[in-house]
């Protein structure tokens, strides 16, 4: 059996919430050993947010948690205790990669900057993900996911004309950015490979979501035009929206961009003849009418259920798609035949559902393995990295280095 495609690569992460343990655990599913560093004291905030299994309170029973930390080590460590430092600067002459996505300059002060672990390593490679980066005036200003969403722009076109902004549910960015540091990280590991040198990567989470507002600056650059909200119409195509479908809260989105794509979708809907009329004749037209065009398409959604409409426009060659619910998601047929999810099991939780990467490599496929409990591994990790007895990791545990 080949390696996975990461393996031998080493990962000490210093990381809260969700952008740090994304990347890593990105880096984990494809083979490389990741040791996260966390404090009994100064608990990761997905440890102590719900919702919580069975509904006991507990930073091991965290979905958020969970979900977001598969195939780690967790190591606890006073970091402010002399022994802790000793231990630490062990761990990194052991790691290839160090990923930081603590406020600015926390792991400075720590002593653990990137200046600190090229002296212990020389070709160590730190990725630091902050909220601005490390230049610039709001270097170092701490930060998460809602605000930085806020100041990408896309509130300011998510929603309808008379609302105000509208965010889209949850902080984007921080499931935008791992994907974006994961390349990085791998560019860098290739490039020491061949020049023998590491390097550090300052990465700005801000910065990553800019690239989502694309359409919105080609706007404003061509056209002069500052775009706002406009619900789920499209200024190229219409019909373009969400429908109501046969059921409590259900719903279809409909994209229909060229003249042929609009014939079809008449035909489809069993109304050729409006494909003609003259207020619907053309592209521009439709954009004028879009108010009546959609009341006659949902007047055809509202008596089918989303899956039948999908499948029946799918099948005449339009984009439609089912707006799916999270029942709907953990029983999608596709993410069934990927086999997406991987419930396994954990000893103090039980079985666990865990998203699966969404790249399949055909020589080197990924694997996903259960997250780690609070410092579950501060004795392993103590003894096969570290090298230290059986003695001095029992001496160090009275002294609380281990907090």
């Amino acid at each position: 059996m080949n390696p996975k495609a990461l393996a031998g690569v080493n990962v000490v992460a210093f990381e809260l919430a969700q952008a740090g343990p994304m990347t890593t655990s990105f880096l984990a599913a494809y083979g490389a050993k990741v040791i996260r560093i966390e404090s009994q004291k100064h608990l990761d905030w997905h440890r102590q947010v719900g919702p919580f299994l069975g509904d006991i309170n507990n930073p091991d029973r965290s979905c958020c948690f969970l979900h977001a930390n598969p195939g780690k080590m967790s190591v606890t460590l006073n970091l402010k205790h002399e022994r802790a430092k000793s231990i630490i600067r062990r761990i990194i002459a052991w790691a290839d990669v160090v990923v930081d996505s603590f406020a600015g300059g926390a792991v400075d002060r720590l002593g653990l900057g990137y200046g600190d672990l090229v002296k212990i390593r020389p070709d160590i490679i730190m990725l630091s993900s902050d909220a601005y980066g490390h230049s610039g005036p709001f270097a170092g200003t701490p930060s998460y996911g809602v605000p930085l969403t806020a100041l990408s722009g896309l509130p300011h076109i998510t929603g309808a004309p008379d609302q105000m902004p509208q965010f889209p549910g949850f902080a984007i960015t921080d499931f935008i950015v791992p994907r974006t540091n994961v390349l990085a990280i791998v560019s860098a590991l290739d490039y020491r490979r061949k020049t023998g040198k590491g390097q550090y990567i300052d990465a700005s989470q801000f910065e990553c979501t800019i690239p989502l507002l694309t359409p919105v600056i080609l706007e404003l650059e061509v056209n002069g035009v500052d775009a706002g909200r406009i619900g789920n119409r499209s200024r190229y195509g219409a019909p373009h929206g969400v429908y109501r479908c046969r059921g409590e809260d259900r719903w279809c989105a409909i994209s229909v961009f060229t003249e042929q794509e609009w014939q079809s979708f008449c035909e489809a809907i069993g109304n050729a003849a409006l494909a003609s009329e003259p207020k619907f004749a053309s592209m521009a037209a439709r954009l004028q009418n879009q108010d009546d065009l959609d009341r006659i398409i949902e007047r055809w959604t509202l008596s089918r259920s989303p899956e039948e409409v999908m499948v029946t426009l799918q099948n005449a060659g339009i984009a439609c798609g089912v707006l799916q619910t999270g029942h709907d998601l953990a029983n999608d047929p596709q993410l069934k035949y990927d086999n997406f999810y991987h419930k396994i099991d954990h000893p103090d939780v039980g079985g666990f559902s865990y998203s699966g990467m969404p790249v399949q490599l055909s020589r080197t496929p990924y694997e996903m393995s259960r997250a780690p409990a609070l410092g579950e591994h501060n004795e392993i990790v103590c003894r096969t990295v570290v090298g230290l007895s059986d003695d001095e990791f029992v001496e160090l545990l009275g002294q609380e280095v281990f907090e």
